[in-house]
């Protein structure tokens, strides 16, 4: 997935939209809502190519990721033995209604054919459930499953589901309607199909057991599972599903206006032990920075997510509010050009990772991002800290450059190409660190189409940076066609053999040797794993901090003034 932004969800406009829409981009921290997956990408190239103006897919998907889920806490604990809910658990004194700010605004509510991890955010988890879901910390936990089999070979996947499950609408929820689901993402090719192709068949043993089949090992599976593949839906159910919604989570849809706002109500028919806490929790679409700001001043909104962490300094100097970043799987990719003569010297690409000062860049946007060594974040599987091999050294990236034979007296010429929501800051920080060791940076700031077309597609540039934010995306760095044209045969096989893998720790051993070894390579720098700042005001409980960009469960959230 790549955004071509700077901070989760920027002001104003829609990640299912099929043009873009004006940002402020002053902040570094600022991140625009064009940015799309990497599948959408693809599309939207495709597209481009054939059909001129209309380059912007149905998927101008933002953020994220793939597939999107929930926090541990809201399925660790279901049970099969639950009864039927009855309305929000209240404690004495707390708000009835709690206001929420966020900037990815979906245009419609159709999950099932409409690109965007916007309405992932606020679906899935809080609306729609899935056989198995994801924690804060992005593992894969129960749901409607409670637990699953996998057999030795990896094609075989038992679900055994929870009992006494149903919809909002009172129908029952169980094996029969995971498989129609499933085997209509599949027929119809809804969003994210292309995920569960290695899907050979799925059948119900009886009214609580599913099995899925595959041709060939994945351990991918249960990942893909949290997202869209695995949502559950009603065949009998009669709703329009571009403004309505009919789910087994906490919450129903009560009212949604596109671009604007979604009231969402307790669900009295919820089937699981994670009531909602609060009986209606609306979710305001902010697209201006100062608007979302002063909402949350006024208390229009009592939690803001993102806000830049520039923005959010007076909020954390005040003791009515909270502010907290969270960890998230954005990277910030600085990927220098495989077919590239002046970049194919391992020497040079080694230099520039060397003279980059990391510290400062991440100062300079706040100070709430992580340095990230290699291409793997924290919460992927594979995850292994690799700052140490690329240093901050300005002396061992001019002798690297000398021996390529380049000084500041006489500078390699590059340029570095990026899409301009991302504000001049960066460039400007990465010319002037660069220019010491004899690089002279040009930095060419695009439109993102420009991006798309020249980067992306066609692959002519030297240098490129571009928000890189799906989680469990290392297959970019096993593929030599992706636009880096990064080509090791040993990182094919390791992701190739962690894919079969049949255990997590088998995979994850698998990763981190790849990632290791990509990192080594010095295809790219990753500038940052850019992380998502929330505030909110006191008396605000529950509200998720870790990737609450693409997971926002909202069952916990409550406020007592």
């Amino acid at each position: 997935m790549v955004h071509n932004n700077g901070a989760h969800g920027t002001a104003g406009a829609t990640d299912d939209q099929t043009n873009t829409t004006s940002q402020d981009t002053t902040s570094p921290n600022s991140r625009p809502d064009t940015a799309s997956t990497d599948s959408s990408l693809e599309g939207r190239a495709k597209t481009r190519r054939t059909s001129g103006a209309r380059w912007i897919w149905a998927a101008v998907a933002v953020i994220v990721i793939a597939a999107v889920v929930l926090g541990l806490s809201i399925f660790s604990g279901r049970g099969g033995d639950q009864t039927t809910q009855g309305n929000a658990s209240q404690s004495a004194g707390a708000a009835d209604t709690v206001t929420v700010g966020l900037k990815l605004a979906p245009t419609n509510l159709d999950i099932r054919n409409t690109a965007g991890s916007a309405i992932d955010q606020i679906l899935i988890g809080n609306v729609y459930e899935g056989l198995v879901a994801r924690d804060e910390n992005n593992n894969v936990v129960p749901s409607l499953a409670k637990s699953w089999d996998v057999s030795a070979d990896g094609l075989t996947y038992t679900f055994h589901l929870n009992d006494g499950m149903t919809f909002s609408n009172g129908d029952t929820l169980d094996a029969h309607d995971v498989v129609w689901s499933i085997n209509q993402l599949i027929k119809n090719q809804y969003h994210d199909a292309e995920s569960v192709s290695m899907i050979s068949s799925v059948a119900a043993d009886g009214d609580d057991t599913v099995t899925i089949t595959l041709k060939t090992a994945n351990s991918n599976l249960l990942w893909v599972l949290t997202g869209r593949p695995g949502l559950v839906f009603d065949e009998d159910a009669t709703y329009d599903a571009k403004t309505q919604a009919v789910g087994s989570g906490p919450f129903t849809v009560a009212k949604f206006v596109a671009n604007d706002s979604i009231t969402l109500k307790a669900n009295p028919k919820y089937w699981g032990t994670h009531k909602a806490k609060t009986p209606t929790v609306v979710v305001r679409y902010i697209a201006d920075d100062n608007a979302a700001v002063n909402a949350l001043k006024s208390d229009d909104v009592q939690v803001l997510a993102p806000i830049s962490e520039n923005l959010a300094k007076p909020f954390a100097d005040d003791d009515h509010y909270v502010v907290k970043a969270g960890d998230d799987t954005d990277k910030y990719v600085l990927a220098f050009n495989g077919a590239c003569e002046k970049t194919a010297d391992k020497r040079v690409r080694q230099a520039i990772r060397y003279a980059i000062d990391h510290e400062q860049i991440i100062a300079s946007r706040g100070g709430a991002d992580k340095a990230l060594g290699g291409p793997i974040p924290s919460l992927d599987p594979g995850y292994e800290d690799l700052t140490s091999l690329y240093p901050h050294d300005v002396a061992k990236a001019k002798s690297l450059m000398a021996e390529a034979g380049y000084s500041e007296s006489k500078p390699l010429t590059l340029t570095l190409t990026y899409a301009n929501t991302y504000g001049t800051e960066l460039g400007d920080q990465l010319r002037s660190q660069l220019k010491p060791i004899g690089i002279d940076l040009k930095v060419n700031v695009v439109e993102f189409s420009t991006w798309l077309q020249d980067v992306y597609t066609n692959k002519q540039y030297d240098i490129s940076l571009v928000d890189h934010n799906e989680s469990h995306d290392f297959y970019q760095w096993a593929d030599p066609t992706y636009y880096y044209g990064y080509d090791n045969k040993d990182v094919q096989d390791l992701y190739a053999k962690a894919i079969a893998a049949t255990s997590d720790k088998e995979r994850d051993e698998l990763l981190a040797r790849a990632a290791r070894t990509v990192s080594e390579d010095a295809p790219a720098d990753w500038l940052f794993n850019y992380r998502v700042t929330t505030a909110w005001a006191k008396g605000v409980t529950g509200f998720p901090v870790n990737l609450n960009q693409t997971l926002l469960p909202l069952y916990d959230l409550a406020y007592r003034p």
